[in-house]
């Protein structure tokens, strides 16, 4: 493996440690205090939001490969919603399973870590010319798949919360998905992007001093949580999402681009690869922001991250013998 993409995963594991034994230790309080969701509310309230506005708003949407990003895109989100749909359909007659349960399955089975791992193994495996098709996916990675999960939460929040009329479900889940600190900031930077201006100079380094947390405090996150949470006890569920991630999600993307779209070469070991990358952190973010699942998506998060020395050769070798 590329020396460079092993530092950075060292690099990872090493951060996710520190904020293991920050939790052990308690340096930042006990549970009582609930640190993890202080952290995770600011990096979900304030320094995500910030990347996010920033990324559409500085985007080029006119240079866009569409082809290739539909290729990634169509199979990574039919992923998830099949994903959802197999949660909702395990919680028939359960009517006290926690409804964002299923949304929050879907986003750590479909979300990578494109950006800490996907970077420099992009560069190492493709050189520079794969690296900015996989810059141009991750332009959109979290836009487009963070903001789907979301509806499909606050759809589920709105139904559960036993409003009769549809219409009014269906204008609260607007409401709800429309106004949140993913979504928001995500329509307000396509907004800027469309009238063309550019970031002023003060606001564009302010938005992106902010950007920057996200990746070590949700690092960070992963490690306090597995202090905090431990390992679950069900440790099946959080397996079964490793292997949807590692290999289902890229069989599936590798399927529809290759004899869907016609993709082939380079772009197809781009859009494969980023659709075998482990599951991202802010997926546990996703998780904590609603209260579900935080032990099973926080092991997932960590074996995946593990998994991705074997998945990567794995479907590098796959690749290499395509017809």
């Amino acid at each position: 493996m590329n020396s460079l993409l092993l530092g950075k995963l060292l690099a990872i594991v090493a951060v996710a440690a520190l904020g293991w034994g920050v939790g052990k230790l308690r340096w930042l309080g006990d549970e009582r205090a609930d640190p993890a969701r202080v952290l995770s509310n600011a990096a979900f309230y304030l320094f995500a939001p910030a990347l996010l506005f920033r990324t559409t708003a500085r985007v080029d949407l006119g240079s866009l490969p569409w082809r290739m990003l539909a290729a990634f895109f169509v199979p990574a989100v039919l992923a998830m919603l099949l994903t959802y749909a197999l949660g909702r359909w395990r919680q028939r007659g359960q009517p006290q399973a926690p409804c964002e349960a299923p949304a929050v399955q879907a986003i750590t089975v479909t979300f990578g870590n494109s950006v800490q791992i996907g970077i420099p193994l992009a560069a190492a495996l493709f050189g520079e010319a794969g690296l900015a098709l996989h810059l141009t996916l991750v332009s959109l990675h979290a836009v487009v798949l963070l903001v789907v999960a979301t509806t499909l939460v606050e759809a589920d929040i709105a139904r559960a919360s036993g409003q009769g009329h549809l219409a009014a479900m269906l204008g609260r889940t607007l409401r709800q998905t429309v106004i949140h600190p993913v979504v928001l900031p995500v329509l307000a930077g396509l907004a800027w992007n469309l009238v063309g201006l550019p970031l002023p100079g003060p606001l564009d380094e302010l938005l992106q001093v902010l950007g920057s947390a996200v990746v070590p405090l949700c690092l960070t996150l992963i490690g306090m949580s597995l202090a905090y949470l431990g390992w679950p006890a069900r440790w099946r569920s959080a397996l079964e999402l490793v292997l949807l991630k590692v290999l289902v999600l890229p069989a599936a993307v590798l399927a529809v681009a290759h004899w869907g779209f016609g993709l082939g070469g380079l772009p197809l070991g781009v859009v494969v690869i980023l659709a075998c990358l482990p599951s991202g952190s802010n997926a546990l973010m996703f998780a904590q922001r609603y209260r579900v699942l935080e032990q099973e998506v926080t092991a997932a998060v960590v074996l995946s991250t593990l998994l991705v020395l074997l998945a990567v050769p794995l479907w590098l070798a796959v690749l290499q013998h395509l017809p």
